[in-house]
């Protein structure tokens, strides 16, 4: 183990027949969904570039969308043309061999939270359709013009706030992931608000052609469905979340869809949700035809940690005594793998029950058991101990020696405590990320990149202020703290926003999203309350009628819940100069022989360009997107949040075969493909609302060895 552990659409045609043409011709290879295959391994058979050739990459073609805002996408590439989205939301097609726009697609709806990719059918005879989530909206497009399908829902796009049996105007729902394909299915989840109210995280599938649901899966279950007794009577009717947002994966011969959700609302505080909450925090297995469920596995009971399943499975074929099993593999951002036979659900590697820690928390009941896989070893570490603090300066590891023994710091999930803080490791973002792993099928190697830092997290009473003050701390204190102080840089403060936005921005900010927030249905006396305390300069300036009296209060009738703690905010347990203050490596990649479970090598992924300065070369970083695999015997992968680079290894060995920056961070995961008998790899950087402190913007980058 190495750780060393805007063209008219009459001027497309030639290129466009040209395209197809060569494609027939077998020189080219596409790149046909955010994971590549149905099975979203991230692995492509290109082998033009090598081992031995990859040191000579070079820029291909650059493409500049001209905004700001960052980007997460992996982009579609089908017959030499690429299909990419902006930081605004914006869909480009550009041309794949010299990153040439074809035409854009300006839907007049603002997108401002991310958009990791889009949807691709192929019909019989010349239907095509691209499909993209834009806000709250799912738009099916023309790949040969960029003009909405008319026949498509109402004018070429379905409201994914609709149908889900609340008021539509009342949903917040987005597609920040794309959905799946099955015949003439769009399958599809959504990002929801993870505060009450919220809407229900339904699995819903679209008619490709009319736009019509198909049907429907309840992860809160309605009465008679299985799951309906481990949620309180009639939660259906106003708890939110159990929401598929990390994206699925599909076996179509076994017309399959596995589907990840994450945790229930509110994330932390669970007396409105006794019970186990299925099927929030559970890998999926439906009939993708009719949305029947097949089998599941909830891999946290009634969480109130907020550990979502983060990213799509895997599907893989692995070897046991022999003989050829066909698994699904599911990170989790605890840091461990869960890998099941893909037709029965049986767990190809034991996974134990065992006990967890009670509540202290008035109201809360936590569930007495969590499940544990045996094998494989978790890829980032559990706990936190006085030997693995940061040595990093020694003035560093005698404040993390003093800041560790003043929290709870018991393993993993320990419930919150009010007024006291815990420490929670791996991180609340997690170890494994959005970006997913790969697999290759060659070797049946999985290859993953982590994340290895810790949080502190703690509860607190909402008693007491205005009643603009009791909207934020249901609504917003979870990221911007009970006294709007922020967790800097990842969560800004709020105190003096008046003075840096007018209410307008405000109000748009709230209704749109923004990065990583997601957008929020506050309308009415709730908003203006909202802004009238925010323009408060502290606490103490705010009046109005005790909490108390607003507890449950959410100005649209769809939800009674009243929360009576939320989080202190996300907190990062970092050092005084604002690094982790645990021991590096703080980002890894790592590669599993998926059949026995044990891993080839870790190593770290990352730096930060000023340690590396001082010598510090090895500490790894935080990382956001995911690696590709291909047959040339090369992963490449960028997720790397501040040296802002795209590297590419030996996938035997984990050794480093080339490297180069990009003009922003690559917080996405690459594609590669081929045109007219040159393969590229191309990356999306932009940077992401999880790197405020380095420049976001919006940038495609394709390489390619010299002509």
């Amino acid at each position: 183990m190495t750780l060393p552990l805007k063209l008219r659409p009459l001027a497309l045609l030639p290129l466009l027949l040209a395209a197809v043409s060569s494609a027939q011709t077998g020189k080219n290879a596409d790149w046909t969904s955010i994971g590549n295959t149905p099975q979203n391994n991230h692995y492509s058979s290109l082998r033009q570039i090598d081992r031995s050739n990859v040191s000579r990459l070079q820029v291909a073609w650059r493409f500049d969308t001209g905004e700001p805002g960052g980007l997460e996408t992996t982009p579609l590439i089908l017959d030499g043309v690429l299909y990419g989205i902006t930081p605004s939301q914006k869909i480009v097609a550009l041309d794949a061999a010299t990153g040439k726009l074809l035409w854009k697609f300006d839907s007049s709806v603002k997108g401002t939270g991310p958009d990791r990719g889009l949807t691709y059918w192929k019909g019989s005879g010349h239907e095509r359709r691209i499909f993209v989530g834009i806000a709250n909206f799912v738009y099916a497009l023309d790949p040969a013009t960029g003009k909405v399908i008319p026949g498509f829902g109402q004018n070429g796009r379905i409201d994914l706030r609709e149908g889900l049996g609340r008021d539509p105007g009342q949903q917040s729902i987005s597609l920040s992931t794309p959905g799946v394909v099955y015949k003439d299915l769009l399958i599809v989840g959504g990002r929801l608000p993870e505060t009450a109210p919220a809407p229900p995280g339904d699995i819903r599938a679209f008619d490709v052609r009319t736009g019509a649901q198909r049907w429907i899966f309840h992860t809160i279950p309605h009465p008679g469905e299985p799951g309906y007794d481990t949620w309180p009577p009639d939660a259906w009717k106003t708890a939110g979340g159990a929401n598929n947002w990390a994206g699925m994966a599909l076996d179509p011969a076994r017309g399959i869809v596995y589907i990840p959700t994450g945790s229930a609302v509110p994330d932390f505080y669970g007396a409105a949700r006794l019970g186990d909450d299925l099927y929030a925090n559970t890998l999926l297995a439906l009939d993708a035809a009719t949305g029947k469920l097949l089998w599941h596995f909830q891999g946290v009971h009634h969480d109130i940690w907020d550990r979502d399943f983060p990213s799509a499975p895997v599907l893989a074929t692995i070897t046991r005594h022999g003989t050829k099993i066909d698994a699904v593999a599911q990170t989790t951002k605890q840091g461990v793998l869960y890998l099941f036979d893909r037709t029965t659900g049986k767990p190809l590697f034991p996974i134990e029950e065992h006990p967890a820690p009670p509540s202290n928390t008035p109201g809360e009941v936590a569930a007495k058991t969590q499940p544990r896989p045996l094998v494989p070893e978790p890829f980032v570490p559990q706990t936190v101990t006085e030997a693995t603090l940061t040595n990093r300066t020694p003035e560093a590891h005698a404040w993390a020696m003093q800041r560790l023994r003043e929290m709870r710091n018991e393993g993993p999930f320990v419930p919150f405590t009010v007024g006291k803080d815990t420490l929670m490791s791996p991180s609340f973002e997690g170890g494994a990320e959005w970006g997913g792993p790969a697999f290759d099928p060659q070797t049946g190697i999985f290859y993953v990149n982590a994340n290895n830092h810790a949080s502190i997290g703690a509860l607190t009473t909402q008693t007491g202020g205005s009643p603009g003050r009791t909207t934020y701390l249901s609504q917003c204190s979870v990221c911007h703290g009970d006294h709007r102080q922020g967790a800097p840089p990842e969560f800004p403060s709020l105190l003096g926003i008046t003075k840096r936005l007018t209410p307008d921005q405000i109000t748009a900010t709230i209704h749109q999203g923004k990065g990583r927030m997601p957008a929020f249905p506050l309308e009415g006396k709730q908003l203006v309350d909202l802004q009238r305390y925010l323009a408060t300069s502290s606490d103490a300036d705010a009046s109005g009628p005790p909490a108390e009296e607003q507890a449950g209060h959410t100005g649209n009738g769809t939800e009674s819940v009243t929360t009576k703690y939320t989080l202190t905010g996300y907190r990062r347990f970092n050092d005084p100069d604002g690094y982790p203050a645990t021991a590096p490596p703080w980002g890894t990649l790592n590669a599993l022989d998926l059949s026995s479970g044990k891993y080839l090598w870790r190593i770290p992924l990352g730096q930060y360009p000023e340690l590396a300065a001082q010598g510090m070369a090895d500490t790894g970083s935080e990382n956001y997107g995911g690696p590709l695999v291909t047959a040339g015997g090369v992963l490449f992968i960028a997720a790397t949040n501040f040296d802002h680079k795209i590297r590419a290894f030996d996938k035997t060995t984990g050794k480093l075969l080339w490297e180069s920056v990009l003009p922003f961070a690559g917080n996405a995961t690459p594609a590669t493909y081929q045109v007219h008998g040159r393969q590229y790899v191309v990356i999306a950087a932009g940077g992401s609302s999880l790197n405020p402190r380095g420049p976001i913007g919006g940038v495609y980058v394709a390489f390619a060895l010299p002509k």
